[in-house]
């Protein structure tokens, strides 16, 4: 936890005032017996009047004092916590972004939402208390046993007994409970995963009828949580008690042992009132320290896996000096290319070589896990090959800077991401400062005009989170527009027809082919329809090419092709 809190060195100055306001305030806390004490000794005893009213102004004086420097030091601790705590988010998510798929596979979506939520907000919490009481306890834990010791020495004695019962406790309550709070956190991620995959499934769920089956998972991994909270808080709940009863017992000692030290006239009455006052200060400050005991260690647990992706390096990053392409514009070529993800026992990509120029359409066909989309992945270096390399403009992927490779290409993924917001907004995500008539067109050429004006606002209809409240081919047409509005040099279309009926498919890519004629572009389909007119068709076959050509070619030379063909088509067709 303490690597975390180099994000504090922008608060310096207001840590530091929050230090000093802080220390000025136990100052005064430990003050207020001393004087308490001479007024019962000094000015009631000895019925000294002006002496009360001096030293009661004092009194008044010092809690004054220590309340404006709370509530201040209250004020800035809030302040450097929020900030802190803001400025932790922000580089957790600036660290995710640049992440690979590979790492962001490796983590999952429901453990980066806790750790970017809940797990800051644990390492917080911890932070506005350390900010207070770590620096007050032990203050007033020493400042209390010296002024303990100069009021009476025996006395002392019973604190001798006291205290170190009292660190006990808390140190074997501390290292029971720490385990568990790291537990916890794993407990929450699998909670928001199986919450996540409900949310989102929602539609499969109800279809198939296993709203109950969704719900005994949620019950079982909330019922686990709850098993592991409970456990901490029976440690917790009995630490608050012990700690109770040990300081009550202590006062009971003190005033015990303090009247017969008034009895035998080695004690003042005023000095046992301080005593006990002081005694109180010292079991507060251990009181604070158990506090922290009991958030610290689910804090600690937090700040591991916070630095955890701090700490993790994305495999895919910028050359220390990008190579900037030459004159060409849109060449995509395929070396050699073989790929593996992680893990993976076979390849999911084999020895893939092909060149692709502006100007041409190229198509890739293949069963389903034939490696499709995993190659069109490689383009904007999603992943990096294992073996060979990809080329665009004539450059290595690997030696661009991220940035200039992927302004020059436009994606529609397989599954279309849609924003919340207007339809304007979603289309504009390939171009943010597009015009009105920028935004039409593009929407004419991806066939989505008439189904955008049909709708309540037009461009400026609202898009429910993921385009739950539009289509799947309505999805697909949106995607593809913001892709035409970005006119890339390189388009690459991972499967975006499948949900589009045969004429809406073939006029989108009539549109298409005019407005690409000086682009690349790539189509990944599952219909022969899509691809019969492609320039150049690649079939891939468990990750290997199983034939490149033209239709026509493809017919008498690739087997895979024929039966892809003959699975779709009558023979009528295919004649």
């Amino acid at each position: 936890m303490i690597r975390l809190y180099r994000f504090l060195r922008p608060y310096q100055l207001a840590v530091s005032a929050v230090v000093v306001l802080i220390f000025l305030q136990t100052l005064s806390m430990l003050y207020l017996p001393t004087l308490l004490a001479n007024i019962v000794d000094y000015g009631i005893a000895r019925r000294n009047s002006s002496y009360i009213e001096h030293t009661g102004l004092q009194m008044l004086a010092v809690s004054a004092g220590g309340m404006i420097c709370a509530l201040v030091a209250a004020f800035f601790s809030s302040q450097v916590a929020a900030g802190f705590g803001r400025d932790v988010r922000s580089r957790i998510f600036a660290r995710v972004e640049s992440f690979s798929l590979r790492e962001l596979d490796r983590f999952g979506a429901a453990t980066l939402i806790t750790r970017t939520t809940n797990d800051v907000t644990q390492v917080q919490m911890v932070t506005l208390i350390i900010l207070r009481m770590m620096i007050m306890a032990p203050i007033m834990a020493i400042g209390g046993i010296i002024l303990a010791l100069g009021q009476d020495r025996p006395l002392t004695l019973v604190l001798a007994v006291a205290v170190p019962i009292l660190v006990l406790t808390i140190v074997l309550i501390g290292r029971a409970a720490f385990p568990l709070f790291g537990l916890m956190q794993t407990k929450l991620d699998r909670l928001n995963r199986v919450m996540r995959e409900g949310l989102t499934g929602i539609r499969v769920i109800r279809a198939f009828n296993r709203v109950d089956y969704q719900t005994r998972r949620f019950d079982d991994a909330n019922t686990d949580l709850m098993q592991n909270a409970m456990q901490v808080n029976r440690l917790i709940a009995f630490l608050f008690p012990a700690m109770m009863l040990i300081m009550n017992l202590t006062s009971v000692a003190i005033i015990w042992f303090g009247a017969v030290r008034i009895n035998s006239g080695g004690m003042q009455v005023g000095a046992l009132i301080a005593f006990i006052q002081y005694a109180m200060q010292i079991m507060f400050a251990f009181l604070m320290v158990s506090i922290m005991f009991v958030m610290v260690p689910r804090a600690a647990a937090a700040s591991v896996r916070i630095n955890e992706v701090l700490d993790t390096e994305p495999h895919i990053v910028d050359p220390s000096r990008p190579e900037t392409p030459g004159s060409a514009r849109g060449l995509v070529e395929f070396r050699d290319v073989t790929f593996s993800y992680p893990g993976a026992e076979q390849p999911a990509l084999e020895h893939i070589s092909f060149t692709s120029g502006p100007g041409e359409v190229t198509a890739i066909i293949g069963s389903t896990g034939s490696g499709k989309s995993t190659l069109i992945h490689l383009i904007p270096r999603f992943y990096d090959v294992d073996a060979g390399s990809v080329l665009v403009d004539g450059v290595d992927v690997r030696e661009m800077s991220q940035e200039e490779l992927r302004a020059k290409i436009g994606l529609a993924p397989q599954r279309n991401v849609l924003f919340a917001g207007t339809i304007a907004d979603n289309i504009r995500f390939g171009k943010q400062d597009a015009g009105e008539g920028e935004l039409q067109r593009a929407a004419d050429i991806a066939q989505a005009s008439e189904f955008i004006a049909g709708m309540d606002g037009g461009m400026d209809a609202i898009v429910a989170q993921g385009g739950s409240n539009i289509s799947g081919g309505q999805k697909q047409r949106l995607s593809i527009a913001r892709v035409v509005l970005r006119q890339p040099e390189i388009y690459l279309l991972d499967d975006t027809f499948s949900a589009l009926d045969f004429r809406t498919d073939a006029r989108v890519r009539a549109a298409l082919k005019r407005e690409t004629a000086a682009a690349t572009l790539l189509i990944v389909a599952q219909r022969v329809a899509t691809v019969m007119d492609a320039d150049r068709i690649i079939v891939l076959d468990e990750g290997r090419m199983a034939g490149m050509g033209t239709h026509h070619e493809l017919m008498r030379t690739s087997e895979v092709y024929r039966e892809i063909v003959s699975s779709q088509l009558s023979p009528e067709e295919v004649a």
